[in-house]
């Protein structure tokens, strides 16, 4: 599922996952060949429409996608309290081949991206969000279809 098909079926929740992750620090999990789990450090890319990646063309984190598509992605939280909220997504990582598509993403970037760099787009197949308030912690989820 797109991002913009999880916009439209989640809207409050797109919306506050973007402002977490969109141009900031958030981390990517995804398995090695043995299975093993991994987490790397990644800036997402949203334009509105898809959640894009980019990363180096040697990054572990690339052979990882096209080993398996299957990702986990966590923003960062702002302090030990869990400030701004936290957001996680699930879904699978496809590659971009298209340079329309390409020019999309970069176009989008709040960072310089290198020509050398791979794109990836992802879908968003689960979303979690966690609100800490006051009154303890407001969680939202959305499972696609």
């Amino acid at each position: 599922m797109t991002w913009a098909a999880f916009a439209e079926g989640a809207p409050d929740l797109a919306t506050f996952a973007r402002e977490r992750l969109h141009g900031r620090v958030a981390y990517v999990a995804t398995a090695t060949r043995e299975g093993a789990p991994r987490v790397h450090p990644v800036t997402p890319i949203i334009d509105g429409e898809r959640l894009f990646l980019f990363m180096e063309p040697t990054s572990p984190k690339g052979h990882d996608l096209r080993h398996n598509p299957r990702y986990a992605l966590h923003c960062s939280v702002e302090d030990s309290h869990g400030g701004g909220g936290e957001v996680f997504l699930r879904g699978r990582a496809e590659p971009v081949e298209d340079p329309a598509l390409r020019a999309l993403a970069v176009a989008a970037a709040s960072y310089e991206v290198a020509e050398r760099y791979v794109c990836f787009t992802l879908s968003v197949e689960q979303a979690v969000a966690t609100r800490y308030t006051d009154a303890g912690p407001a969680r939202e989820r959305w499972r696609a279809d």
